[in-house]
């Protein structure tokens, strides 16, 4: 009774999981007044085949640009952040500095620092350096994740000491140990981290708003946002460049997913 009970349990959690991926399929395939009419149907009447190309039609958004520049800037921003924040948990893990539980605490107070409160400082630096509309304005700002280096801080802090002391014996540094000991067995937390990593900076929306003012470098997030005016709600194609947008996102987490849930796991965070 007790497997019955949890079977359907996560019978009802899945389905209710589906149920929003149910509804932007079924919008995306349907017309507009079906999808604000009062006469609800679990299908559509007839399926709008056409509403998949739609989105890379629409003349006044470069869809297929922004799903571009979003692949670029999520795959870029995801190793960038990996190295930077790996090496700053790493040093602040294993290099012997009297000030490195100083420097630990400044980096965990940047936790706590509102993104509101620099959200102008960033964009006055990005500005001046005119880094508006390129890659470098809307990547390099934030290599840097706070959380993500006390994450790798705590992993680093339980990866065993006697693999890098085997590496210094064969003549290693501090570099050599950790680029060919201590990455190629912690490649599960790197994948786990780098999935969280991508799915933020695909979905991150207000910075490259501000940043790419022109069309030409808008990410996915902002040409959706464009769909919806004062004047009108183009509800289908809103739908269906949605899905679209999230295919990417599917594909990195189907591919990653053991990984991620291994590499959460040896976080070294204990509660």
């Amino acid at each position: 009774m007790g497997s019955t009970g949890l079977y359907l349990a996560i019978g009802v959690a899945a389905l209710l999981f589906l149920i929003p991926f149910y509804l932007l399929v079924r919008n995306a395939l349907s017309t507009d007044p079906e999808i604000t009419g009062e006469n609800w149907k679990f299908f559509p009447t007839d399926i709008q085949w056409g509403n998949i190309t739609e989105p890379f039609r629409d003349p006044t958004v470069d869809f297929g640009r922004s799903m571009v520049n979003s692949l670029v800037v999520g795959v870029l921003h995801t190793v960038g952040t990996l190295l930077v924040c790996s090496l700053a948990g790493y040093g602040l893990a294993r290099i012997p500095y009297r000030h490195a539980n100083k420097i630990f605490y400044g980096v965990l107070f940047t936790l706590m620092v509102p993104t509101a409160v620099t959200f102008v400082p960033s964009f006055v630096l990005v500005s001046s350096l005119g880094w508006v509309d390129s890659y470098r304005g809307l990547i390099i700002p934030g290599l840097f994740s706070g959380f993500t280096c006390f994450l790798f801080r705590q992993y680093f802090l339980g990866f065993p000491k006697e693999l890098e002391e085997a590496a210094r014996v064969d003549g290693l540094g501090y570099w050599g140990a950790y680029w060919r000991v201590v990455v190629p067995n912690s490649l599960n937390f790197f994948a786990a981290l780098a999935t969280i990593t991508f799915i933020n900076g695909w979905n991150s929306f207000l910075w490259p708003l501000v940043i790419g003012q022109d069309p030409g470098a808008w990410t996915v997030q902002v040409a959706l946002s464009s769909y919806m005016t004062n004047q009108t709600v183009n509800y289908h194609l809103i739908f269906m460049a949605t899905a679209i947008s999230l295919l990417p996102l599917l594909l990195v987490f189907l591919f990653l997913q053991r990984w991620l849930v291994q590499g959460i796991a040896q976080t070294g965070i204990k509660g």
